[in-house]
Parts: C-alpha cells; structure tokens; sequence
C-alpha cells in the first residue's frame, strides 16, 4: 500500500472479529517496527507488553477496568485478539543525558521541556497503527485509566520504572465497528492549524 493511502486509511478502530487472530509475523513487523521510532538521545527508553492469549487479555481488562457489566465499547475492544501496551521509562532518558557525550552531569527533570520518554513511546504507538493499516488490520490507541495503572502493574509484574502510556489494540475490523462520534466534529484544515514564520 502507498504510505499516502496508509495515512489517509489511519484511523481507531474499536470492533474486532474474535475469530481471526493475529499472525505471528504481522506481530513481530507491528513490533519491529514500533523500534523504529525515533527516540531523544537514542535512549529507547520504551518496552512493550504484548498479551495474546485470552487469559492474557482478560486479566489486562480486569486489571483496567471497573467491575460490572462491560458498555458497548468495553464489549467490542474486548473482541481484539492481541493487545500490546507501550511503556515508558523516563529514568532511561535521564540516564542517558547524564552521559559525558551529552554534556548535562545530573539527571535534573527539570531539563526537560517534554516529557520525551512519552513522546517517543507515543511516536512507537504511532508506527504500529500505521503497520497494522499497511497489514490490512484495525487498531485502536487508548488510555490506561490512571487510577488502574497500580493494578495494571501488579497484573503484569511491571517495573516501577516502566509507566504505560495507553495500549494499542489489534485485529481485523469487526462487523459493529463503530466510528466514532467525534468525528462530526470535522477534522481542522491545514490552514487552521499550521502558522507559518509567526503566528
């Protein structure tokens, strides 16, 4: 597929058909791809949990989510055959900037405008939607509520280093798919959002 056509065919999708799993080479390119993004200093302070199994996927819901009866949306998700959660690790980036070849001598936050180590988890998350429209799947970027991401760890055996920055499900597109309302909100134009030499 063109990488035009990849961009322009980008978008969430939040309904997978249960019964077509993921192959295990479509799952390696999504990942040997993730590893692609470009990180500040090299530092590749990222990891990614990959749960394919159903238990694996069942007890990355239960750990994210409330108890009670799923909603819609929760209902579908749940339908995607592999999961992958992207972590961020903002010591390896301190780590990295203390190093002589980068000139700082202690690992003060306070140098960074951004948080990178979330940026370049982000631009990680980014390349595997792109892979997965390129692979003829769906995929969907969401949040891990904050307030879950205690149980999340302890589901998983996380460091305390590693933070999730969302997870990022995967599976071919299923018959309720849904787009989402917000989409009537229109998408912003270039000459609305791009400001060129100033403001």
């Amino acid at each position: 597929m063109e990488f035009a056509d990849v961009v322009r065919r980008r978008r969430m999708v939040r309904d997978y058909d249960p019964d077509r799993p993921v192959s295990p080479e479509v799952r390696d390119r999504l990942l040997e791809h993730a590893i692609r993004a470009p990180s500040a200093g090299f530092s590749q302070g990222w990891a990614f949990l990959v749960l394919e199994s159903a238990e694996e996927r069942d007890r990355f819901w239960a750990a994210t989510t409330s108890e009670g009866a799923p909603d819609r949306w929760l209902t579908r998700m749940r339908r995607a055959p592999l999961l992958i959660v992207p972590l961020a690790n903002k010591a390896a980036y301190l780590d990295r900037y203390a190093e002589p070849d980068k000139g700082w001598t202690d690992r003060d936050e306070g140098r960074w405008p951004v948080p990178y180590w979330d940026v370049d988890a982000g631009m990680a998350s980014l390349l595997m939607l792109l892979t997965a429209v390129d692979e003829g799947l769906g995929a969907c970027f969401f949040g891990v509520p904050a307030e879950r991401v205690e149980a999340f760890r302890a589901a998983f055996g996380v460091p305390e280093e590693y933070r999730p920055v969302g997870c990022v499900s995967v599976g071919y597109p299923g018959a309720e798919d849904r787009r989402s309302p917000s989409l009537k909100r229109g998408r912003r134009g270039v000459d609305e959002v791009v400001h060129r030499g100033r403001w």
